[in-house]
């Protein structure tokens, strides 16, 4: 690995994505190679330092899922036991949701649960009241694939934590986890604590505005770590094949599950494939990759760990662009022989015939508060509209899998794909980057 021209090119991409900057810390063959770049908020020259700590998003799932396992291996916890049986707050009238789904559903994505909620809907919600609104939401139905990603789940997973460690999910994730690792980490939720960097919106213009973390509180477990690419990466290690973990403290064994792909998670637009935790990949020769990607406001963080010869890497990046920079990185580093297994959210790097749009596909699709409707065109193409609004266009293929290009930045934007109910062959569903809604 020549670290100098990765100092070089690292720099070279952050500018032409507009990412204002960012850190990558990347362990292999026995050695760690760190590339620090940029400033912490655009225009202010305070540099990005080894200790920044950037708002992860999503990747801090995982680090719930670890909590979770951990006390799933000490016996507090079961992967197969009915939610309502440890969280009582899920027994209310007219209940849907809590009495058949269990822990492992929710860390592989596959409890039904929706996407997530309006932040502004959540100021002030208290978990017995999140817990009750759970309740009786109805789990979106199976459909070909159980996988359906949902930030939801990851909230009532936290506050299963919460329950059996009789602590905050903060305090269980520092004393059970973090602590152990040696990461100090910072929060996009109150308390305020350490200050983490701000996220940008970059501009075409070569500009990027710093934005606010919008991150309510109560989802904390879904979203609200942040942390440097190497604390990103001395948690990755855990999750090698030869992964000791912190003797007396932390058994890496009991996070093997989390790698393991659950079978019908098909996060078809996000992964390769979905453990109890972590997202599953494939490498060009066959092999397997883990890991997670993250977005939180105006930031974009990437984790990707080789099990099998312990090779990790980390990108953290303070703008929205920052996916771009991580796609455009790995595909480089693959070439010069170091496939990390990058995955093209926008299927860029699918080659695929285009056909018409199936007119079965049009209508509208929910799952709680997500919203998709489905307009054909003239010429063979679909509009999809979110929440009411013309979104994208699709491009089809013939496997009911689609393309879009975003409108407004006129880019390829996601990949999804619609589904056809077993029992009666009809085109019941969409799946957009992972998130299944239903035809009404």
């Amino acid at each position: 690995m020549n670290v100098d021209v990765l100092s070089e090119r690292l720099p070279d991409l952050a500018r032409r994505h507009g990412v204002p900057g960012g850190q990558f810390v990347l362990r292999h063959e026995g050695a760690t190679y760190t590339v620090l770049f940029g400033e912490e908020e655009a225009g202010t020259g305070r540099p990005v330092r080894a200790d920044s700590k950037f708002p992860t998003g999503s990747i801090t799932k995982t680090f719930t899922a670890a909590l979770a396992m951990v006390l799933v291996d000490e016996g507090d916890l079961d992967l197969d036991r009915p939610l309502a049986d440890e969280l009582p707050d899920l027994r209310v009238p007219g209940a849907s949701f809590g009495e058949k789904q269990t822990l492992r559903q929710l860390l592989s994505h596959s409890s039904g649960l929706p996407p997530g909620r309006d932040s502004d809907d959540l100021a002030g919600t208290t978990r017995r009241g999140y817990l009750a609104d759970c309740a009786r939401t109805r789990p979106i139905p199976e459909c070909g694939s159980s996988f359906s990603y949902s930030n939801i789940g990851y909230v009532v997973a936290g506050f299963l934590v919460e329950h059996v460690a009789r602590m905050e999910w903060r305090e269980a994730l520092e004393t059970i986890l973090l602590t152990p690792l040696g990461i100090e980490p910072a929060y996009i939720t109150p308390p305020a604590g350490r200050p983490h960097v701000p996220g940008h919106a970059a501009r075409a213009t070569g500009t990027a505005l710093p934005v606010r973390q919008t991150l309510p509180r109560v989802e904390a477990a879904a979203g609200a770590l942040a942390l440097s690419a190497a604390d990103l990466l001395a948690y990755g290690l855990l999750h090698t094949d030869g992964a000791r973990g912190v003797p007396g403290l932390l058994d890496a064994e009991a996070l093997v599950p989390m790698r393991r792909p659950v079978a019908g998670a098909d996060p078809f637009g996000l992964a390769d494939g979905w453990g109890l935790g972590l997202s599953c990949y494939r490498a060009q020769d066959g092999s397997r990759r883990v890991g997670h990607d993250g977005t939180s406001d105006g930031t974009s963080c990437h984790l990707r760990v080789d099990p099998a010869t312990g090779t990790a890497a980390a990108l953290t990046t303070n703008a929205n662009t920052g996916m771009a920079l991580w796609e455009q990185l790995t595909a480089e580093l693959a070439a010069d022989g170091l496939d990390l297994a990058g995955y093209s959210y926008s299927g860029e790097d699918r080659e695929r015939r285009a056909v018409p749009a199936p007119p079965e596909c049009e209508g509208t699709y929910e799952n709680g508060d997500t919203a998709y409707a489905i307009d054909l065109a003239a010429d063979g193409g679909a509009l999809l509209k979110v929440g009411g609004e013309p979104f994208a266009r699709l491009t089809f293929h013939d496997d009911l899998s689609f393309t879009m290009r975003e409108l407004a930045a006129n880019r390829l934007a996601y990949l999804g794909r619609f589904l056809r109910a077993p029992e009666t062959g009809r085109l019941e569903q969409i799946q957009v980057t992972g998130r299944r809604a239903q035809r009404v």
